[in-house]
C-alpha cells in the first residue's frame, strides 16, 4: 500500500507524531492544510491534548499511524 505521509514536529521525540495525507489532497498543500486544522482545534480549546487534534484531523481526512521512533545516536 501506497501512500503519502507527513511528520509532524514537536520539541519532545515523544510528541512526534505521523499522518496519513488524504488521497485528494497535493502533498505541497497538507502541511499548511494540517496546521490550519491544529491553530483551528488549540484556538477552541485551550486545554488541548493530542485526542483532540487527532478528532480534528480525522475530520479533515488526516490519519494517524503508529511508527516507532528509533533510539537516540548520541
Amino acid at each position: 500500500m501506497n501512500c503519502n505521509v507527513m511528520v509532524l514536529p514537536s520539541k519532545e521525540p515523544g510528541g512526534i507524531r505521523l499522518v496519513r495525507i488524504p488521497e485528494d489532497m497535493e502533498s505541497h498543500e497538507a502541511f499548511r492544510h494540517a496546521t490550519g486544522v491544529i491553530a483551528a482545534a488549540e484556538e477552541a480549546n485551550p486545554h488541548f491534548t493530542w485526542d483532540d487534534i487527532e478528532d480534528a484531523l480525522e475530520a479533515h481526512g488526516f490519519r494517524a499511524l503508529d511508527f516507532v521512533l528509533g533510539p537516540a545516536l548520541d
